[in-house]
């Protein structure tokens, strides 16, 4: 019965982001109720008994892996708050755009940075970047909302076939299912994927974009911190993979750097622009859904009811069931599906463990609340809701099904 009352509180949970727009209540509102409120009674259901331990230790579990989430968003956030409110990104764009394109090549254009990007970058990062220069194009909120959806798709698609670009691809690996270049193999099929999509979505899309050449003034502490950004980003992919350094850390360490240089090589600080007053500049509406989020699904992993899933694998052979694993993760977080996945030790071949991969790494995309790059994206551009993503969800699925279909048979011609 309490599992039961505590699923109920997580499709409640599901149903406040749905109908945002129709109740005007702020998704990170009722997550973040909603999350509290589940742990609580699974404390008072404990009740000082032998579960009381447990239930701690479950909590204590899910909130380190919050934390690590939250800090490195604040360090991610700020790096590109500071480098939007400056100006870098708007004469990146002038440096690589040509001053008139088409709507439908800005749209192809985007779609290889955001895949390309996302590979070298995390998700995260990658996502800001390119929704920074999305919104810097001052195109309609129809239009924006086109690009928004395929940066989403297109970010998750970039990482799945590395190591370091997605937690998911690396648990995968770790456990021996696949091999670096197997993994490799994946990005084939991710990028026609992509290109399939942004074909799709640039249907009756007409004109042309004036790229804006009004080059702002930067300063040399500017383009010294933009450096300070790429350089964490690329020791945070090698300290974690040579070392085990968490990401988290790695960009604190940025962060902190940033802040060093900002004040000993730039101007007197002024009250007018303090370096640390760019950590407000962040959305923390977007850090209290990612908390009520994964209260959620930490509570939901508690409960073992995300193991119950793997009762699909009973009723679906394996490429089925890997199929529907990647719709699953556009709903419940893909790291503790994928654990569970893990845990259970299925009798998967290569190119089934190759299907899973790329199917948990991208399924999150089918829904704005499915990954990490969704939510971010949301939080950044004003009007993008639930409902005005789903729009594009069977666009996305058949995108999806392409891009695992491509996987199957490549991965089964290249292993056999």
């Amino acid at each position: 019965m309490l599992d039961l009352l505590l699923i109920g509180i997580a499709i409640l949970a599901l149903a406040g982001v749905i109908f945002e727009e129709a109740l005007h209540v702020n998704k990170a509102k009722t997550t973040l109720f909603l999350g509290t409120l589940a742990w609580i009674i699974l404390f008072i259901n404990a009740d000082k008994g032998p579960g009381l331990v447990e239930v701690n230790d479950s909590l204590l579990h899910n909130i380190t892996e919050i934390s690590t989430l939250w800090l490195f968003l604040v360090a991610a956030m700020t790096f590109v708050a500071y480098l939007n409110r400056k100006g870098m990104i708007e004469n990146l764009l002038n440096l690589i755009m040509p001053a008139q394109i088409s709507l439908k090549k800005l749209l192809f254009f985007t779609a290889l940075f955001s895949f390309c990007f996302s590979s070298l970058a995390d998700n995260i990062t990658a996502t800001l970047v390119s929704i920074a220069l999305v919104l810097s194009l001052g195109l309609p909120f129809n239009q924006t909302l086109r690009f928004a959806v395929l940066v989403v798709f297109a970010v998750n698609s970039g990482g799945v076939s590395l190591i370091t670009g997605d937690v998911t691809t690396l648990m995968i690996f770790m456990q021996g299912k696949v091999t670096i270049t197997q993994l490799l193999m994946l990005l084939l099929p991710a990028l026609a994927a992509v290109l399939l999509l942004a074909c799709m979505l640039s249907y009756g899309l007409k004109g042309t974009v004036k790229i804006k050449r009004t080059k702002r003034k930067m300063r040399t502490v500017d383009y010294v911190i933009a450096g300070i950004f790429l350089s964490t980003i690329v020791l945070t992919l090698v300290g974690n993979v040579q070392y085990g350094i968490p990401p988290m850390l790695s960009f604190l360490t940025g962060m902190s750097v940033m802040f060093l240089v900002a004040t000993f090589m730039g101007d007197k600080e002024s009250d007018n622009d303090p370096i640390l007053d760019y950590i407000r500049l962040i959305e923390f509406d977007t850090l209290l859904f990612f908390l009520g989020v994964l209260l959620l699904v930490g509570m939901l992993e508690h409960i073992h009811a995300l193991g119950a899933l793997l009762h699909v694998y009973t009723l679906l052979p394996p490429t089925g069931a890997n199929y529907v694993m990647g719709v699953l993760s556009s709903m419940i977080d893909n790291v503790p599906l994928t654990a569970a996945l893990l845990k259970a030790n299925i009798d998967m071949s290569t190119p089934e463990w190759m299907a899973l991969t790329y199917a948990v790494g991208v399924g999150g995309s089918l829904l704005v609340i499915g990954s990490a790059a969704g939510i971010v994206a949301m939080s950044k551009v004003k009007g993008l809701t639930f409902a005005r993503y789903g729009k594009f969800s069977l666009l996305l699925l058949l995108a999806y099904s392409v891009g695992y279909g491509l996987v199957l048979l490549l991965s089964q011609a290249l292993v056999e």
